[in-house]
């Protein structure tokens, strides 16, 4: 069996880059719109789907348009929320607050913020519901790294060895079964 190609594509860049963006629906600039309809058209997927936050969905929508596809949205795949912090700047934030946060996600979410396993609840719910079908998922970088977390068992650590930038496309051979999971087809930055 060969498997379902699922393809993860972060979300351009947003107008100010750089912060904690969550659940903060920071509008994306045009250049990182394009970046993503670059990156994303022409996989040979058959659909694509975005997190309703506007930097993924009007990549995706975009994307969607330039081949022909039809376009869902799917809030399971949005960020992670940074509770206060969201919208700050990291360095707006108290640094040791910030390191044990990055160390250990679930164990101390931001103030009011969601907890890494809910994030990869989200996303686990997302990846169920995706049938066999290519898809084109037009998401952010917390997701990205959930998704690899459930499907290829990456630790925490191992997560944040992953550099995604604005733009990046996440490639993955997706097998179904009573526990999904993945290998990596590509990463291209």
């Amino acid at each position: 069996m060969s498997g379902t190609l699922l393809h993860l594509l972060r979300h351009g860049a947003p107008e100010t880059p750089g912060l904690l963006l969550g659940r903060t629906d920071a509008a994306p600039t045009r250049e990182g719109i394009a970046a993503c309809v670059q990156q994303g058209s022409g996989l040979g997927v058959t659909r694509v789907i975005a997190s309703h936050l506007a930097r993924a969905r009007k990549a995706g929508e975009a994307i969607a348009a330039a081949d022909g596809l039809p376009f869902t949205i799917d809030p399971h795949w949005r960020e992670l929320d940074f509770g206060a912090w969201d919208g700050l700047h990291p360095s707006a934030v108290e640094p040791q607050a910030l390191g044990r946060f990055w160390n250990d996600p679930d164990a101390f979410p931001p103030p009011g913020g969601e907890r890494w396993s809910a994030l990869t609840g989200r996303v686990g719910t997302a990846i169920a519901a995706l049938g066999e079908e290519p898809t084109l998922v037009v998401t952010h970088g917390g997701a990205m790294r959930a998704a690899l977390a459930l499907l290829c068992g990456f630790d925490q650590r191992q997560l944040w060895a992953f550099d995604l930038p604005y733009g990046a496309l996440l490639s993955l051979r997706l097998w179904r079964g009573d526990r999904p999971f993945a290998q990596i087809a590509g990463l291209f930055p």
